[in-house]
């Protein structure tokens, strides 16, 4: 099927945004902070906007990570580092790393991200709406970058609204997404934390609600659950492409060779745990 645009502004900005998870200045901003190791880095970095957040509305916020695993790194990332001072410290990071790929310059994208993510509502979607209050950076590429963000998390919670609509857990969305085979099992047990019992009984609940054949594909019942699912997820996206109108365009235009940019020279790899390709 042709995606939708909803579809199309995700897949052409997501490797923007994903650039903080790859890229060795984000790493070595989240070491330099004070955070000890990549996940208590993530998941500082990516709540900072929420403030010293604890681990069970974490767990809530992010969804599809297993609670142990977001437990090993909330609260005790905030006795090493504030949230101020995480997510400054990454703002910064991420500016470089594009810096360093896609070069300096792009107003005319910022401004059509920013004219994008202002139309964005956040009834129900706490991680966009903490990130829509971060203060506008000062340099073009973290303006950027920050719209970006909003952008995707916009989407990622309204992804989450569908996922709880459609009486869905976390870890079975996951396994929806892994049966349709845009992902492999391999590209997301490892980044996720869940125990093999924990894969076993969730794939037993869909096989239960004939979602899931024995293989873990996809039935004809569940293709029909994923389809909504995401049609629903764009549906809850499209304000920003409704602003953007027919200069969402235009916006392509421009974002979709940094994002290549980005992918070709391996910061963001493909395939990925997000299951965003390349552009």
């Amino acid at each position: 099927m042709t995606p939708s645009p909803a579809r199309r502004l995700w897949a052409a900005v997501e490797p923007l945004h994903a650039v903080v998870y790859f890229a060795p200045e984000t790493a070595a901003a989240a070491k330099e902070a004070g955070l000890r190791g990549y996940w208590m880095g993530y998941f500082a970095g990516r709540l900072a906007p929420l403030g010293p957040i604890g681990p069970v509305p974490a767990t809530s916020v992010l969804f599809g990570f297993a609670p142990a695993m977001v437990t090993r790194a909330l609260p005790d990332a905030w006795s090493f580092a504030s949230p101020d001072d995480v997510l400054s410290s990454r703002l910064a990071a991420v500016e470089a790393a594009l810096d360093r790929v896609v070069g300096s310059g792009h107003d005319e994208l910022t401004e059509l991200l920013e004219r994008a993510a202002a139309a964005c509502r956040f009834d129900g979607r706490p991680l966009a709406a903490a990130w829509s209050a971060v203060p506008r950076p000062a340099g073009v590429l973290g303006r950027l970058w920050l719209a970006a963000t909003v952008l995707r998390e916009h989407r990622g919670d309204g992804h989450v609204l569908a996922a709880v609509h459609a009486a869905l857990t976390g870890l079975e969305t996951t396994l929806t997404h892994i049966g349709d085979g845009v992902i492999g099992r391999g590209d997301v047990q490892p980044h996720r934390g869940w125990a093999e019992d924990d894969w076993t009984a969730a794939a037993e609940r869909l096989r239960g609600r004939g979602l899931l054949d024995s293989n873990g594909r996809l039935t004809d019942a569940g293709t029909a659950v994923r389809t909504r699912l995401e049609e629903d997820t764009d549906r809850l996206a499209s304000a920003p492409v409704d602003a953007l109108g027919e200069d969402l365009d235009r916006l392509l235009e421009l974002a979709v060779p940094l994002s290549r940019a980005v992918v070709d020279a391996g910061v963001v790899p493909v395939p990925n745990p997000m299951g965003v390709p390349r552009p």
